[in-house]
Order: structure tokens, then sequence, then C-alpha cells
């Protein structure tokens, strides 16, 4: 046994210990956790199990709320709700039914535990891992989105702990129906909450895939700054420079016909920002995005200085989305943006370009788009240092993937090989980085570790290969998990 055996433990108390010493919520470690419902169900074999129907519907505390049509490939997929506490230090207090989906292909392959950590669509739909694995896969949407929200909602309850103890007892119920390997993953925010989980609660799955997941400093993280300082030709930047500037500098012109424009396509409104400061954060916002969802070629596309105030607005929209600061909006998202300001932290935006025009200065900040008082939650800044820490130390088995120009890639997590973790970088990537378009040599080694981790046996590089490129024939859409917050929630 490794002499640093205990050290896991150690520190998930230390984790535990810090999270509650600085205002978390006072979960304990995994070794005094709260407890799942027991569940009975044995492991059986395909050829004898019962249907998976009936086994779903014996776990204590699910209940099956729809079986959608199977896959053209017959991968049955059902829409479900799990009976939770919404404090898991008082479980016998208000309880909520979390939603999820499962996409089921058989009991024995390996299970997929994803999270968008937002809301989730109950369309049908895979993450990278389940495809390249032919796996089943268990979506989780995150407490406190969609209809997953206690009631009524106690907002100090939406914290990484909390949420992590939903996974737990999750993967308590689940795995004696799924008793092969668990991977977890998400996009995003989706794989920042797969690594919360794993800090928690380290031996519920086997390993975890996280895609473009950041670890921010603060809520305006001056890194992410530096950053876009960087991308792009000297001529690119400016061009985005004098963008931002010259939407404010004409609001005049532009404010009328931000409004008009988003009233008449999305149906929104700007009451609780109002529409003079909706439209300065969107203009601060746009440097981000840009690089966020587009790439270079975006440079060509910007509206020269002196064109309609109308083309301004339009690719504004098309970069940042209109509707990105609207009441609709700010509330489905409230529950980021209050984990941003209380525990997550945020990016900050360059203002130096824009002295003169800017009436908010320093004012684009997450806890100015929660839509009620957030002077009673403070935020914790040792929260995120410490979640790194454990990762970088003691996160055994992660598979880490950024897109090299993805501006959240400032805030890129480290691993470290002793422990069979790996960081790749997308080349020219942006927040839509995958496996799949990793260089073919960091592809097979992603490839080839997420199947040893998953009990699968070895294939050759050139299956890997065709496995990897297959992707557009699959029978369900194979997505990273990553939501476009740009183009509004989630939808069915």
């Amino acid at each position: 046994m490794s002499r640093f055996f205990s050290r896991p433990a150690v520190l998930a108390c230390a984790l535990a210990l810090g999270l509650q010493a600085c205002g978390g919520s006072e979960l304990p470690p995994e070794s005094i956790a709260p407890s799942a419902p027991e569940v009975q169900a044995q492991s059986l074999t395909q050829d004898t199990a019962p249907d998976i129907l009936a086994q779903l519907q014996a776990v204590p505390g699910l209940t099956v709320l729809q079986e959608r049509p199977p896959s053209p490939s017959g991968a049955r997929i059902f829409v479900l709700a799990y009976d939770q506490p919404a404090d898991h230090l008082h479980p016998n207090g208000t309880r909520f039914q979390q939603r999820m989906t499962l996409v089921f292909r058989n009991a024995e392959a390996p299970m997929v535990l994803a999270s968008t950590g937002y809301g989730i669509s109950t369309s049908p739909g895979q993450t990278e891992p389940t495809f390249l694995l032919q796996g089943n896969q268990l979506q989780v949407e995150h407490r406190f989105f969609g209809p997953s929200i206690p009631q009524p909602a106690n907002w100090r309850l939406l914290s990484i702990e909390q949420a992590a103890a939903d996974h737990h007892r999750i993967v308590q119920a689940f795995k004696p129906l799924f008793p092969g390997k668990w991977i977890s993953t998400g996009g995003s925010k989706g794989g920042m909450t797969s690594l919360y989980h794993r800090a928690f609660f380290p031996r519920d799955v086997d390993a975890t895939v996280a895609y473009v997941a950041p670890n921010s400093y603060g809520t305006q993280d001056p890194r992410y700054v530096k950053f876009l300082s960087k991308l792009g030709t000297p001529a690119c930047r400016e061009s985005i420079r004098g963008f931002q500037r010259e939407v404010l500098e004409r609001r005049t012109e532009t404010e009328p016909l931000f409004q008009a424009t988003a009233a008449a396509y999305y149906g929104s409104t700007y009451d609780f920002l109002g529409v003079d400061k909706a439209l300065e954060f969107s203009a601060l916002e746009f440097a981000f995005a840009f690089w966020q969802y587009g790439d270079a070629s975006l440079c060509d596309e910007i509206p020269p200085p002196g064109g309609s105030a109308q083309g301004l607005v339009d690719f504004l929209d098309y970069v940042v989305g209109l509707s990105y600061m609207s009441d609709g909006d700010l509330d489905y998202y409230a529950p980021y943006d209050f984990q941003a300001a209380t525990q997550l932290g945020s990016y900050a935006s360059d203002e130096a370009h824009l002295r003169g025009v800017l009436r908010y200065p320093r004012g684009y900040d997450p806890r100015a788009l929660v839509p009620f008082d957030m002077r009673p939650y403070p935020f914790n800044p040792f929260v995120m240092p410490i979640v790194e820490g454990w990762v970088k130390a003691f996160g055994e088995r992660i598979l880490l993937v950024y897109g090299e120009n993805d501006p959240w890639s400032t805030g890129a997590f480290s691993v470290s090989a002793r422990n069979d973790s790996y960081r790749f970088y997308q080349p020219g990537g942006n927040h839509g980085s995958r496996i799949t378009g990793l260089p073919e040599a960091e592809q097979a080694v992603a490839l080839e570790r997420l199947r040893s981790w998953a009990g699968l046996p070895t294939e050759s590089a050139a299956t890997l290969s065709l496995r990897a490129r297959s992707a557009a024939s699959a029978d369900l859409p194979v997505t990273t998990g990553v939501v476009d917050r740009r183009r509004g929630p989630p939808r069915d």
C-alpha cells in the first residue's frame, strides 16, 4: 500500500473544514457523508436481469417520468426524477426532485455520469465519452436549475459541497444497477461540477473527463485580461477594441436599436438591468465571447468604423447575443451567477480602452447579474484554491481538454502524470474543444486511457482513430455538454 494512501482523505477533510471556516455549508468529508437510500437490486447478467424499467421503478426515491422512443440502435431513453434533500446535513428537512435522463444500452457497459452544471434538455443526446465508450449515460440537472429547485429556495444551499453530495447519493443509488466502471464528465461548468464531485468523493467514479473547465480567482480575475491581450493579431485586437468603443460612443443610435431588435427577435426585456447597463455589459462581454465561441476568421467580419448602427447591433447579437443580459436569461442563469459570485469566481474585462464611454466602470460582475439582494452572500476566496490544490496533487485518472484560444483556458486546472492524469489543448480550439479535435498522437493517448479506465480492451491506433472520426454517424447527437449561454437556456 502506498504511503500516500491517506493523503486524499486528509485533503478532503481539509477541503470540507476550509469551506466551513469560510462560510460555506458544513458538509462532512466522504467518510461521514450522508448515506443514500439502500438499493437491494443485484447485478445480474443481461440474459436474466429484469427489464431496466422495472429496475428503475424499484429504486427508492426514483420516479420514472417518461420513457422516450429508443434511438435507432435500440438504446432506451428515460426521463427521471430523484428525491434529494435540499440540505444534506439535514436530510429530514425540505426535499426536491432532481431531474435526470438515462441512456441505457447494456447494464454491463460503462456508465457515464454527465453534468452540464446547468439545466438539462430531455431530448436524446450523448456526451463524447458516452459515444466513444458506447456506454450508458446518466445526465444530472444541477440543483436550482429548471425544475430541480427546492421550495422554498434557500440560496445558501446552492454550493459545490451540496451539489457534490447530490451526485454522491445518485451514484450510490444507481451503482447496484450498473456495476461496471463509472466515468464522470461535463463541459465548462459541467466539467467544473464533475471535478468538485471528485474532490469531495474521490472514489464515487473511476475516472473523470472534464472539458474546458476553468478555475477562477475572485469575481473579476485579472488573468483573463492578460490572456485575451495575446490572442489574434494586433490588428484584430484593435478591431475588437474599436468595435466595443464605437458601440458605446454611439449609444444614442445603438441603444434604441439594441432594445428594439432584442424585443422583435427574442421577446427580450431589460427591466432588471435597464437597457443602458445591458448594452454596456454586452459590449464588455464582446471581447470574451469573440474568442470563446469564434476564431481568428471572425476578425474579418467585424464591421468597419463608421458603419450603420444596425450593423453594430447585429454583429453584437451574432457574437454575444442580444438576450444575454435580458430579464429572461438572467433569471434562468441566476444560479450560475450566484455561484460565480460566492464560490466559483469569474473573469475581469479590459476597460482601459473604454475610458470616457463607460457609465458603470468595473460594474460588470456576476454579483450585478443576480436578480436579488446579494449582500447576505459574500464571496469565499478559499474554495477554488483548495479544489485546485486537490486536483493537482491527488486527482487520479482525470483527463482535461481545453481550447488553445478559449479564454476560459486561462484558469485551466493542472494535473500530474504520476496520478495517471492528463491535460491537452486543442490547437486553435475554442470553448467547443473535444477529444476528437486533438492532434492524432494526443487523441490516441486520450482514447487509450479512457478505454482503460472504463475497463474496456485496448484497441489498435487505427481503430481508435476511426472511432474518433465517426461521431457524425452516431445514432444520438454527440456533445461535450457545454451550454452556449449566448443562445439562451437549454430547450427540450
